[in-house]
């Protein structure tokens, strides 16, 4: 059983991109690919219909390993507590969810999947009663899969924001603390990931696309390798950047709240002009943080980015973090949500 370190750092080797006629080993690999993005397709897309039961056993292996759920911290806060069940994949609280997936990717035996979780808060969820609102949230699944079936997964949920839309705080738990996620320390240092993948291959565009990615968390990133026209269309740290505007502390981001920034780098899936990016934000709180005064915590949050390579240039880039996270390891849920 691979750890949960083991199963975020694996990087797993590119097809190659081949001019036409493609090899045979270049179609095979491409439709491997194909073939384990519809697995993970089948195991989100049955959920909540008659025959989930059968397609569960149809995809995920015995030996099925679930690393994080997606609404990680919202369950942990919530464990032993007493608290109706929110029911399968959350239904009893959301009846009526329905999840769209907007992106996949595929690398080796990875697969990565970005879908947004939409439903009516009805039922209790976790110890939330019933609001009667909507939410409309992001989430993400990095999977492992190993003959045909779904070995092992990795959930990042947006937490703060489906607490936000329901107008909710995490309820007080008995012992009156909050479950707060531990600072690891795993994941590479960029340094290290950088002088791998600089000494090749990069024959492949996802070696080289890999490549470009990497460099952001180096220690000395550049801004050459972006176009003319490069846009970032989300922030990992959204709905506090948001706060932080409205408040008019919108300078104090958290690259400025994290003097000693030095992120780690936990793993990579590319394909094509896509590359995925798994990686955790890691530094000391010593700065204000849209309007929180430093309190000298170590954070470290994970992040996803999701960036867009074309010509060898960073066209688009979108980011996705586990905000709920940095909040409670900085003891300051209450604050944007009390």
């Amino acid at each position: 059983m691979l750890t949960r370190r083991a199963m975020l750092n694996a990087t797993i080797g590119a097809g190659s991109a081949l001019a036409l006629p493609a090899c045979p080993a270049a179609l095979a690999q491409s439709s491997q690919l194909e073939r384990n993005k519809a697995v993970v397709r089948r195991f989100k897309e049955s959920q909540g219909k008659k025959d989930e039961a059968e397609a569960i056993k149809e995809v995920l292996a015995p030996n099925y390993k679930r690393w994080r759920a997606g609404f990680e911290h919202i369950g942990n806060n919530a464990r032993d507590q007493g608290f109706p069940s929110p029911g399968s994949y959350l239904r009893t609280a959301f009846p009526d969810r329905t999840d769209t997936i907007e992106q996949m990717i595929a690398e080796g035996d990875m697969v990565g999947m970005l879908f947004k979780v939409r439903g009516t808060h009805k039922g209790n969820f976790n110890g939330i009663a019933a609001t009667g609102k909507t939410i409309d949230v992001y989430e993400a699944g990095i999977f492992r899969l190993a003959d045909g079936k779904i070995t092992e997964a990795w959930f990042l949920g947006d937490d703060l924001g489906m607490l936000m839309q329901l107008g909710a705080t995490l309820p007080a738990r008995k012992d009156g603390q909050m479950v707060v996620p531990p600072v690891t320390g795993a994941g590479e240092d960029p340094d290290v990931v950088l002088r791998r993948l600089e000494a090749g291959p990069l024959a492949a565009t996802e070696d080289r696309n890999r490549l470009l990615v990497a460099r952001s968390k180096g220690s000395a990133p550049s801004g050459a390798d972006r176009a003319a026209d490069f846009r970032v269309t989300r922030v990992g740290f959204q709905h506090l950047r948001d706060y932080g505007n409205a408040k008019g502390v919108g300078k104090e981001t958290i690259g400025a709240a994290l003097p000693d920034r030095r992120d780690r780098i936990d793993g990579f899936i590319a394909e094509g002009e896509q590359v995925w990016m798994r990686f955790k934000v890691a530094g000391t709180h010593g700065a204000n943080l849209y309007g929180l005064p430093a309190t000298g915590r170590r954070v470290e949050v994970p992040e996803i980015a999701i960036v867009r390579i074309v010509d060898g240039k960073w066209k688009e880039a979108w980011y996705f973090a586990d905000e709920l996270g940095l909040l409670l390891q900085l003891g300051a849920v209450q604050r944007l949500l009390g």
